[in-house]
């Protein structure tokens, strides 16, 4: 079973602060991206990620800046 983070364990791997993830999670933030962060919501105040969502999305980011940097 994969692991289940939480936003202050996401940010601590993000090397961000617990604030911006939950900026990422917001919906505004989550229309305007290309690659939606992968974030769920277990109630409104528990955010959640998976782990392997996690770092198939910073995998995603890092190839879309590799590839717009080409450009």
């Amino acid at each position: 079973m994969d692991e289940i983070l939480t936003m202050e364990e996401a940010a601590t791997i993000l090397k961000l602060t617990p604030k911006q993830v939950y900026e990422l999670c917001r919906r505004r933030s989550q229309e305007r991206m290309e690659i939606p962060f992968p974030c769920f919501s277990l109630h409104a105040k528990a955010k959640r990620v998976k782990k392997s969502d996690l770092y198939k999305w910073i995998d995603a980011i890092a190839r879309q800046g590799r590839e717009s940097a080409r450009v």
